[in-house]
């Protein structure tokens, strides 16, 4: 799979809302935006980061999940200059739906992290272990949220805490990447 040729062509944030987003669907990704909230510890450790990274985010504008992460992403892009993020349609990337599957199935939002130089480092998706752990919490209520009522704050702060764990684990496999330190002779 070449997820750089995704990658490439796929849009910034505000870009894939216009495209793919109505005018509900980008009111309840902007009402989540509103909410998310970054400690000053989280602001400080994205903006520390060194090495480049491409965020590679297959997401679809309808979807409860992505009204729900996807958000964090743009957060966290406009932290640190070292992160790029493009997202791509689901249903607009078939090849790429087919080879992202959770337990059988083309989930979204699914984010592929790839070096500065488009290699691919790692892959993860479709929830976080914190909204798993809510999920399973609450096993007799619906199986995937709709994005009509977002998270309630807890939550969110620890779903954020989760995706920034999973950039820094990105940040640091890149950071300690034996051939990324000589190629910047660090």
């Amino acid at each position: 799979m070449n997820y750089f040729d995704h990658f490439n062509n796929g849009f910034t944030y505000d870009d894939f809302l216009a495209k793919y987003g109505s005018d509900d669907h980008r009111g309840r990704w902007a009402a989540l935006h509103d909410r998310v909230q970054r400690s000053d510890a989280q602001r400080a450790l994205l903006s520390s980061f060194r090495r480049e990274m491409k965020v590679l985010v297959m997401a679809g504008a309808w979807c409860g999940d992505c009204v729900e992460q996807c958000p964090i992403f743009d957060h966290f892009a406009a932290a640190s200059d070292k992160i790029q993020i493009r997202f791509v349609d689901r249903d607009d990337c078939g090849d790429l739906k087919e080879s992202l599957v959770v337990c059988g199935a083309p989930r979204v939002p699914q984010v592929v992290f790839l070096s500065e130089d488009n290699h691919f480092v790692a892959h993860a998706g479709d929830r976080t272990l914190s909204k798993y752990r809510d999920m399973a919490a609450k096993l007799d209520g619906a199986a995937c949220p709709s994005g009509l009522i977002g998270p309630n704050d807890a939550l969110l702060a620890d779903v954020v805490q989760d995706w920034l764990d999973e950039f820094q684990r990105v940040q640091l496999i890149l950071r300690t990447s034996g051939r990324l330190r000589e190629k910047h002779g660090d």
